[in-house]
């Protein structure tokens, strides 16, 4: 997205605040695979209590979900002045399943844009299929409110 960058030990930060100060991301596993300014990737591994009870167990929409919003918000703070001070709440979350899930899920999120009081970031799901493929299994948009110091 841009030529600007963030500092090293980013993604670690990261994981720790998820890891350590975020029980309901923690509880879901969330790990970050990468980070750069304006965008971000994010996993969310299988685990049997994220799915629906069919044959054979699919990924409950709500994980999905979950992954669009933490991942194209944590993607706008890359975009910040202060991104460890400054906050924002999603104002607006648009999810489109595309397919079942029944694997892990990564989210890569990038910026659209961040102005001075709103942001908004596109966001696309891949998950593994039986067959080994990796293929999209939702996208999404979000808009947060941005309360920048």
């Amino acid at each position: 997205m841009s030529d600007q960058q963030i500092p090293d030990g980013t993604a670690e930060t990261i994981q720790h605040v998820i890891d350590n100060q975020h029980g309901y991301l923690a509880w879901l596993g969330m790990r970050v695979d990468t980070v750069s300014y304006g965008e971000i990737s994010l996993t969310i591994p299988f685990d049997d209590k994220f799915t629906n009870p069919t044959d054979p167990p699919t990924i409950h929409g709500g994980v999905a979900a979950s992954l669009i919003d933490t991942a194209g918000g944590l993607a706008l703070r890359t975009t910040l002045a202060n991104p460890l001070e400054d906050t924002l709440a999603t104002v607006n979350l648009n999810v489109n399943y595309l397919r079942r899930a029944s694997a892990a899920l990564t989210a890569h999120a990038e910026v659209v844009r961040t102005g001075s009081s709103v942001g908004w970031a596109d966001i696309t799901v891949e998950s593994e299929t039986p067959d080994g493929e990796t293929t999209e299994v939702a996208t999404g948009q979000a808009a947060f409110r941005l309360f920048q110091s």
